[in-house]
């Protein structure tokens, strides 16, 4: 009998959101995503230890920098022998407001998997998306280095990731959602703000459907999600990285799952089209406060687990 997770496969590219290898050979995605947060994860348990021994061995007198980079790239070097698609692999969230720093770390990456035989067409480098951030994917695209825009909360972020030609931005649905419950507090309804009503998700839909409209190439991965009723509601959307739990939740449940997102409905009801420059960008975005601080919320964390990654590989050196 057919689950929902095949009725996904069937309307969206469904990727794997975790540094597990066994989940991703369980649920068989076509791409699969990583960041500092999941990789911190994975090199804590057993099973995954050897890949960190390995680029200490091989690589002991290298910088830190660069023994991170590589630690990063021996994760996406399994997981690509594992899905067919892509994976993505970040750049230090500490780079976050620093243009050049990023492009140089992100060349270094791609170097890293080419001189291991993996072709850049497979490596999405993920950048997070304050303008530093986008105007560094502006330049990687420019030289044939594919980039996903993570850390995405808001349509003027996805419009300038657009400008850029980027490859593809990951809007995150949990996250914003998380924001509003949080700010509603008591007087949050969950029923009434579920589905497409939910925040999270309502930010991902107009997305979607504002670059399907204007015929904008940039592919929507919906990210980052809380339940599987968010991920019903945007079936349909280009790409959806999901957790081992939901993919899990989505196997085991045999309901139909119709396409909440079409191009055909995008088009018929096109949102208004909107200009945007770095003054805008700065200025729509300090106006939006879930964006601004769900965004700077995000570098934190990500930069705090990449600083104990890096206390892992000089304490283990």
């Amino acid at each position: 009998m057919s689950h929902q997770l095949d009725a996904l496969r069937a309307l969206t590219t469904v990727v794997a959101d975790t540094g597990d290898f066994e989940t991703m050979r369980a649920y068989q995605p076509t791409d699969a995503t990583t960041n500092p947060s999941l990789i911190l994860k994975a090199v804590q348990q057993d099973a995954y230890r050897p890949l960190l021994d390995r680029v200490l061995r091989d690589h002991p007198a290298a910088p830190l920098a660069e023994q991170a980079d590589r630690l990063l790239v021996a994760f996406g070097r399994e997981i690509l022998a594992i899905v067919p698609g892509r994976v993505s692999t970040e750049v230090d969230a500490r780079l976050s407001f620093d243009t050049q720093a990023s492009i140089e770390r992100a060349r270094q990456i791609i170097a890293l998997y080419e001189s291991a035989g993996i072709a850049r067409e497979r490596i999405l480098i993920k950048l997070a998306s304050t303008w530093e951030g986008i105007q560094a994917a502006r330049v990687l695209q420019a030289e044939g280095i594919r980039c996903n825009l993570t850390l995405l909360f808001s349509l003027t972020q996805a419009i300038a990731c657009a400008q850029a030609r980027v490859t593809l931005v990951s809007p995150f649905v949990g996250r914003i959602y998380d924001w509003y419950k949080k700010t509603a507090g008591a007087d949050w309804n969950e029923a009434a703000n579920a589905g497409p009503n939910d925040p999270g998700v309502q930010s991902v839909a107009h997305i979607y459907r504002y670059f399907k409209a204007y015929d904008i190439p940039t592919q929507v991965m919906g990210a980052s999600f809380r339940n599987i009723g968010q991920i019903r509601a945007l079936a349909g959307c280009d790409l959806l990285t999901i957790s081992p739990a939901l993919l899990g939740e989505l196997a085991a449940c045999t309901d139909p799952l119709p396409a909440s997102l079409t191009v055909a409905d995008a088009k018929a009801n096109a949102p208004e089209w909107l200009a945007s420059n770095e003054v805008a960008f700065r200025t729509q975005l300090n106006q939006d406060a879930m964006a601004t601080e769900k965004l700077a919320e995000g570098i934190r964390i990500f930069t705090a687990d990449a600083a104990k990654l890096d206390a892992m590989l000089g304490q283990t050196a």
